[in-house]
This record gives structure tokens, sequence and C-alpha cells, in this order.
């Protein structure tokens, strides 16, 4: 065992295998009895793959560069395509996310366009499609685009044609829905098809604050009839809803303060429990729950985090899947007795893993994990609850640094860093992340923080955000960092503060209101809420501050008082600022606004701003030269000396 001081740790994991291993697979699905789901390629552009695993256990990536299946409808985007077996092979339907269009493919066959392009605004999007062969149909979501501005658009459920008669003629497209509702998801279909069941909401909620569950009629022309709410409303989230095989409705609910799953017509939950079966709905299609023809229900729940088990809603027995995952995401698919999910854990990133639930056996079907180095450099995280401000409870995640060769002298304390979640409505899973483990293995902890607002810990935890985003997210984090000081978990002097999106504005805000951090790390933020509260986002977003700071017509000093943009003046930290040139969420005007007001006050800082990056990163040269500047940043104030890295130049 050598010893080397914190930060200067050699180790094998270097950005590029981070980036390589950035992202992982979602909206896993059955084409026939084949597995299919989609995954990152980070070295290809940053697109997104459809893999499909035959029967004799084969992987093939279906699809060649420049596809990208992917889709743009909130842009956050949801399920990008839908498959089904015919006797000649798989025939699948999929957004591809350059143009936008639905495209028809089937194996030997270049594929074919199935909708216009339009060239108002963003255009015409498409999301959530679910097929529809005995109408030669598929339905999905449409995003229209009525105007140039980010909010000029409206959402319906469509019947798109399956023959290509649509694909140069909106007109072709038939509407299933009016626009009565900003925003919806796509219409599931009752076993005898004569009802159809979808979520709806509107401006100012979000779909965690309130959604309607809306049954119609579907009569014999394949329209929906008398369409009418039959659960939920502006104080209840409903995030799924789904048939059982016997035609029951089933959804999942939050009236008890738990997203619990519901039979409609039933006023208690199948399964009564202070845990999640639901979550937020960043992404349209998301599955928290699949019935299964026997009438069992396959589910995603947890507190804090997630599992995979099969639900019985006659007894709400529910009998989790063995194995190492301690984490599921919300994208479930049945077949027979199959259950396919996408799970990780701590020692494994997310894999495909499908569950048997006849003999209980689950097992990795695809993207599995493969230690790309010893396991060894790993960390070793912690679970911890910290006590904030009022004596409330904070949940966070601890990754202290780990090596199985250094250690630290013993009079050292290490650095830490505090990461901040995005959202704010979302949350940190436990669930190895190589990015954590490439400043772990160097000697540098890292705190994630699921600060009061995340979810996972139900409604109440939630609602602790509600007007205070810019403080309850500021002092949690905080909290939390000093606490790791206090005990003697880290060094007070060498505490730094990362996060991206809603996290980004959280470091910031960070920056600016406390004295807690010794510099900064901030990725595609939100910095000024005036101006992203009127017009400079999308529209999926463009009323989330009337919940999170308060309606700005009401309370315009409070967009003032919070912003870091307006209080430049107060940051004398150093900081890296990472921002996307084609971000529509947090458009790159945000930053330059903030770095024009921070001229001239001589604080030491970096500016790096990627093209053809939006909000988040996706190729695999920005991700490593993002951690390599980010880590470079920290070695220069901490006074580290990680081997192999590349200075950041800081300017004053």
């Amino acid at each position: 065992m050598r010893t080397l001081s914190y930060g200067s740790w050699p180790s094998p994991i270097d950005a590029g295998l981070a980036a390589a291993h950035d992202g992982h697979p979602e909206f896993a699905g059955f084409v026939g009895d084949e597995a299919w789901w989609t995954e990152p390629r980070p070295t290809e552009g940053g697109r997104r793959a459809l893999v499909r695993r035959r029967a004799d256990g084969t992987q093939e990536s279906v699809l060649p560069a420049p596809w990208n299946v992917r889709s743009r409808v909130i842009e956050y985007g949801g399920q990008p395509w839908a498959g089904e077996m015919r006797p000649e092979g798989p025939f699948v339907v999929f957004v591809n996310f350059a143009d936008q269009r639905l495209y028809a493919y089937e194996p030997g066959a270049e594929p074919r366009p199935l909708t216009p392009v339009s060239s108002v605004g963003g255009g015409l999007r498409w999301v959530d499609p679910q097929l529809r062969p005995e109408r030669g149909e598929v339905w999905c979501v449409m995003e229209e685009f009525t105007g140039d501005g980010p909010t000029d658009v409206r959402r319906v459920a469509v019947a798109v044609p399956l023959d290509g008669s649509a694909a140069q003629d909106r007109g072709a497209v038939r509407e299933l829905t009016d626009a009565r509702h900003r925003f919806v998801t796509g219409p599931r279909l009752s076993p005898d098809g004569g009802q159809a069941a979808w979520l709806a909401w509107d401006h100012p909620r979000m779909p965690w604050d309130g959604t309607e569950l809306i049954l119609a009629d579907v009569t014999e022309d394949g329209t929906l009839h008398a369409p009418r709410v039959v659960a939920g409303g502006p104080e209840e989230s409903i995030a799924q809803a789904d048939w059982a095989a016997d035609g029951t409705l089933l959804y999942a609910g939050d009236r008890t303060g738990w997203w619990n799953l519901y039979r409609l017509g039933r006023e208690t939950p199948v399964c009564t429990r202070e845990e999640e079966f639901g979550g937020p709905l960043w992404k349209i299609g998301y599955r928290w729950f699949a019935p299964l023809p026997s009438g069992l229900v396959a589910v995603v729940h947890g507190r804090g985090a997630t599992a995979l088990g099969i639900v019985d809603p006659e007894t709400g027995e529910v009998v989790d899947a063995a194995g190492p995952w301690t984490e599921f995401t919300p994208t479930l698919a049945v077949h027979g007795s199959r259950v396919l999910g996408v799970g990780a854990s701590p020692r494994s990133a997310y894999e495909v893993v499908e569950l048997d639930f006849r003999t209980g056996r689950a097992r990795v079907v695809g993207a599995a994990h493969d230690d790309p180095v010893d396991p060894a450099y790993y960390p070793e995280p912690q679970i911890r609850t910290f006590t904030g401000p009022a004596g409330r409870e904070i949940h966070a995640h601890v990754y202290p640094p780990h090596h199985p060769d250094h250690v630290a002298p013993g009079d050292e304390l290490p650095p830490y860093v505090v990461w901040a979640h995005g959202g704010p409505t979302g949350r940190a899973p436990l669930v190895l992340d190589l990015e954590i483990a490439y400043f772990t293995s160097r000697g540098i902890g890292v705190a994630e923080v699921n600060y009061g607002g995340s979810a996972g810990h139900g409604r109440e935890y939630r609602n602790r955000l509600r007007e205070q985003w810019g403080v309850v997210d500021v002092e949690d984090c905080a909290a939390v960092a000093v606490a790791l000081a206090e005990e003697g978990t880290a060094d007070r002097r060498r505490l730094a503060i990362r996060g991206g999106s809603a996290g980004g504005w959280t470091t910031a805000a960070s920056l600016t209101a406390t004295d807690v951090y010794a510099c900064g790390t901030i990725l595609y933020p939100i910095l000024d809420l005036t101006s992203w509260g009127s017009g400079e986002t999308h529209d999926f977003e463009s009323q989330y501050l009337e919940s999170l700071i308060g309606p700005l017509a009401e309370v315009p000093g409070r967009y003032v008082e919070r912003s870091p943009a307006e209080h430049a003046d107060r940051i004398t930290a150093p900081f890296l600022l990472l921002q996307g040139l084609d971000d529509p969420i947090c458009p790159p005007a945000q930053c330059e606004r903030f770095l024009s007001r921070m001229a001239g006050r001589h604080v030491p800082h970096a500016y790096i701003a990627f093209e053809g990056e939006g909000h988040g990163f996706r190729r695999a040269d920005t991700m490593v030269r993002a951690l390599e500047s980010e880590l470079s940043l920290y070695a220069q104030v901490f006074g580290l000396n990680p081997p192999g890295i590349p200075t950041l130049e800081l300017l004053k």
C-alpha cells in the first residue's frame, strides 16, 4: 500500500473509459418473443441504437449509424419505438432523432417514412407509438408546432397510417383527441378494443403535481367518443395507466401521498405501502407497472430505491425478483410469463434483465455489465440521512475516496464534491457510475444529495421545494457538505459543488448564497429565472417555476433575488461553466448573460461551449473534455496533483 496525497492517486478509470460507459439502456420491449431496447452510443455521435436480442441469444444493432432512435416530444422524449413479429419477420415503427419523423422498418429494406416534415417552428414530432395492425395504423402522440415560439405547440393523440400515405400528407394523420389538454400520453386500448385510456395535464401543473386519467369509448370507425375524467385531478398525480387482461383499468396515483397502484372504481390501493409504485413522468411512455396475462402485475417500486417485483392484486402481496440489482428504471414489458426491465446496482451498471415469474428466475439478457477495470477501484457507497435546517431529514449517498493500492497521509482529510441532481423533481440512484469512480479512485470524495424536492420519498418530501427552489436545495446540499466536514469525513477547506440542468442552478445558487464551497462546476444550467420563466425555455417546463418559485406576476422580486445571474457580484469562488450550444431547455444565452456580469470581477473561471450538444452531453469527446476540465479545476483550487490531466486555463 503506497501513501500519496488525496487527488494524486493514479487510476485506470480515465475520462475516455467513463465516457464510453455513460448512459444506459432504455425502453425495453418485446417483438414477438424477442427482447428489444435502445442503448447509447457515445462514440457514434451520441446516437441511440435500437438493439435486438434474437431467440438464440445473439444481439445486434438493428439500424446502422446515423439512425438515432430518439424522440424530442416535450424535448425529453419518451418511448420511441414499437414492434411486432410477423410471419416474415419483425416489423418496427420508430422515431428518428434527426428529422423526428416516424419510420417503418423491416429487415432487408431501408426504413420508410410514415409521417411528413413540417417547416413550422419545431416541426412535427411523435412519441409513444402503439401498433394497431387490425386497423393498419400506429397510434401515438403528435406534437405539432403552430408557430416559431417554443410554446406555439399543440399535442394530440393520433392514428398514423402504416401504408405511408401520410409521409407527404399531414391531412392523412387522423386525430383521435382534440387539443383541449396541453399534454397527453398515448392511448392504451382495452383488451376488447372497446375503450381507450390516457393521461392528460395542463399548465401550470407538472405531471407530478396533478394529472387526469381520461377514459373514452372506441367506436367502430376507430374514433374516441365521449372522453371523461375518471380519476386524478389538480392535487393527484397519476403516473401511468394500463389495462389488465380481464379488462380492469389499473393506474398509479398518489392520493395517499405515495404513488400506489389502484384499480379503477376502488378507493383503496391494490397494495398499500408508504413507497412509490410510480414516479415523475419526465418521458412519455415510462412504465412502472405492467399487467401479466395471469392477472398478476409486474411493478417497479420502492422508497429511495426501486426493486422489480410481482404483485398479486387480490392479496396485495409483493414478491421481489432475487438478484444483485438494487435499482430499476421505469421501463417494463411483458410477454407470457416473462418480464423485461432495466436494473443496476452499486457494483454494476444498468443492464437488461428478464424475470420469469413462474420460476422466479431473473437473468441478464442484454447490455450485460462487464467490468472495464478491476472492481477494486469502484467506490463503496454509504446510504446516509443527514439533518438539515429545522431538523428536516436529507437523504444522500456518500462515496468516500477509494483505491486498492493507495492511501493518503493519516493527518490529511479528503476533498469532497457535492453532486446536485437535475430535475429538480428527480433523484440520484445508488448505482455504479464511472464518472463518480473517476473522482473517488483518484482520492476525491463524492456526496450525491437527494435534497428536499427529490422523488422517491413521497409527495410531502417533493413538496418541500414548492416556492422554495434556490433555498431548500441550496440549504440541504450545504448541510450535507458541512456535516461531512464537521464529522471529520471531508476537508472543510476543500469542498466543491457540481450539477447539471436544475443541478446547475443549485450549484450556481450555492456559489452566490453560501461560502461553503471553494469552487463549483456548473453544467447546462438555469441562471436567470425571469427570462427562463417568460419564454426562454421549451413548453413543457415553461411554467414549472410557478410551483418552484411562485407566479411571476405576483412575486417578480423573488425571481430576481434568487437568480445567480442577478448576483454575479456575490461569487468569489472559482468555477467551470459547461454548455451545449444546441440546448433548447437551458439555452446558452443564460450563460452568456451570466458571464457578461462576471466581467472585470477577476474571479478565476472557464467557460466551454460545445457545438452539436444539447441538454445533457452525449458525445464521447465532449464528455472526456468536460470530465478532465472538471478535475483540473479541483486540482488547481485544492492543490492536487492528478497525473496525466490537461491543465484547464482559468480566466480572470
